[in-house]
């Protein structure tokens, strides 16, 4: 029997491990909720609530065997924050982040409070509506 050849993705580089993703999505999640400066309750609601021991583990290793529902959450932050970054200074983003929303869809709540619903759905919007904002 023969092996398969690889896959490569279009611009011929290997795909990207799940473990790989892992590391660099941990990664990042951390330094961003660490320049947010919410906390320890806060980035657990944000990934989805793992174990707490879990949670730790990911936070001290940068690694672990995500679920699908983690690695989309970490995606949507990645995207938000970038969204945030283009549209505001580095000042301004903490305050859009923190106030009151008059949108409809944060039910005049901040945008952090609605993404700390817990929802993927949360995350998804306001990852829809910054791309949307930035046009």
């Amino acid at each position: 029997m023969t092996k398969a050849a690889p896959r490569y993705l279009p611009n011929n580089q290997p795909p990207v491990s799940d473990a790989d993703k892992a590391t660099a999505g941990l990664t990042a999640f951390f330094s961003i909720t660490e320049e947010w400066g919410l906390s320890t309750e806060q980035q657990q609601i944000l990934l989805g609530s793992p174990g707490r021991s879990t949670f730790f583990q990911w936070k001290r290793n940068k690694r672990g065997n995500l679920s699908r529902d983690t690695l989309d959450r970490l995606s949507y932050l990645l995207g938000i924050y970038k969204g945030l970054n283009i549209l505001f200074s580095a000042n301004h983003v903490q305050q859009w982040l923190l106030n009151p929303n008059d949108n409809p869809m944060f039910n005049q709540q901040s945008p952090l409070d609605y993404m700390l619903t817990g929802s993927l759905v949360a995350l998804a919007d306001v990852r829809r509506y910054l791309d949307w904002a930035r046009g």
